[in-house]
């Protein structure tokens, strides 16, 4: 059976469940390729439907909408994770390629899934249990020590379906909601890493510097490229760690592999099989960016090279703040955006086409150099005017230009 191909290019369609801001760069990485991104969005004002030109409208939890993105597509790929693991397996059954497989990608959906493979491995975790009552939890507590982390195995990111607790009463409620949760050791970690990896059919592998994620209120606001002071044998060991893990699981695309760094080294907590908020930073601070790693690691090309194109890189999140709230009265987001690029002409923005609201991503900024104190600071502040429109005074400026 000849492989699809856009018959007004020659070349293959990528179908994309998910039409938020990594299918949105997924598809600007496909332009450069000459490949067509299909795009599955609930509306035609998310991300991805503001800028691509195959867009189809429909639900990913629909079985109906996914066979017919598929349809004429080489492969179906994701910039989520939420689709039903059995509509996964019904696709494949009509004889479409899906990357990553619906047997990969479970261990992203399901985390209790992934801690039993990571056991059955042998590699690095957290104490965990599966629990079914508090009374489960509460052995869990006294035998590994309060608090505990109490997470939902399907569902959650960006710090949903996350809870620390520190005794029975905190989780009483938790079961009026879930029949099974997964328990963990609270972790005395030092920081959190990820390390992000693509994986192709044939077995390719490549992976990108260890960055460490800074996160706030169970969000990542910035990344910090290559983790500093990172020493070279644990920076090592998480890259092999994430190859191994992406061979295990079997994984097509790219994939972060998120980490806590202890005194003793590194514990694998969460698994993302998509490109990943830590991997922004590439599209200006590597030689291949992840959103173009992806494709190639889909479509089985040969993948690219990974090394950083500065010293340090860093990426800080946008997320909605002051100029988000009703009666901002503030400068408007074009004039924000006309003095952030007056007066750091080397920083980069990316912004999502979202609707403002506070807390929400609305973009990212990335600055590279050689002094990790100088970039962050720079980063740092040009994500924060573009939010709240506060200037830093180490980078005051006039407001009319």
């Amino acid at each position: 059976m000849a492989t699809p191909v856009d018959p007004r290019t020659g070349l293959p369609v990528v179908a994309m469940v998910g039409g938020g801001q990594l299918a949105r760069m997924t598809h600007q990485a496909a332009v450069a390729l000459g490949q067509s991104l299909r795009v599955l969005s609930t509306g035609p004002d998310e991300s991805a439907a503001l800028v691509a030109a195959d867009v189809r409208l429909g639900d990913h939890r629909d079985l109906d909408a996914l066979l017919a993105l598929a349809e004429g597509a080489t492969v179906v790929t994701f910039d989520h994770e939420h689709v039903p693991t059995e509509h996964l397996c019904a696709l494949e059954a009509a004889g479409h390629r899906v990357a990553p497989g619906p047997d990969a990608l479970v261990h992203a959906q399901d985390k209790l899934v992934l801690r039993r493979a990571l056991a059955a491995a042998g590699e690095p975790q957290p104490v965990w249990a599966e629990v079914a009552s508090v009374a489960e939890v509460a052995a869990f507590g006294d035998r590994h020590g309060w608090p505990v982390v109490v997470k939902t195995p399907r569902g959650g990111y960006d710090g949903r379906g996350v809870f620390v607790v520190d005794g029975v009463d905190d989780v009483a409620g938790l079961f009026g909601r879930y029949d099974v949760l997964l328990v963990e050791q609270r972790v005395p970690m030092v920081r959190e890493l990820s390390a992000l990896v693509a994986r192709s059919p044939f077995g390719q592998v490549a992976v990108w510097p260890v960055v460490e994620t800074v996160q706030r209120d169970g969000i990542n606001t910035e990344v910090l490229a290559p983790a500093p002071g990172l020493d070279k044998d644990t920076a090592t060991a998480a890259q092999e760690l994430a190859v191994r893990v992406a061979d295990r699981v079997g994984v097509v695309g790219v994939m972060a592999v998120e980490l806590f760094e202890t005194a003793d080294g590194v514990l694998v907590n969460e698994l993302a099989m998509r490109p990943h908020n830590s991997g922004h930073w590439t599209i200006e601070g590597s030689r291949t960016s992840q959103f173009e790693q992806h494709l190639r690691a889909v479509l089985d090309y040969p993948l690219g090279a990974t090394g950083m194109t500065a010293p340090v890189v860093v990426m800080a999140n946008v997320l909605g703040g002051r100029a988000a709230e009703e009666g901002w009265t503030g400068p408007s987001l074009d004039e924000r955006v006309h003095h952030l690029m007056a007066h750091w002409p080397d920083v980069k923005l990316h912004w999502y086409g979202k609707g403002q609201r506070p807390g929400r991503k609305l973009g990212h900024v990335t600055a590279l150099g050689a002094d990790l104190d100088e970039v962050r600071a720079r980063a740092a502040a040009a994500a924060r005017y573009l939010a709240d429109g506060e200037v830093d005074p180490a980078f005051a400026f006039p407001t009319e230009h």
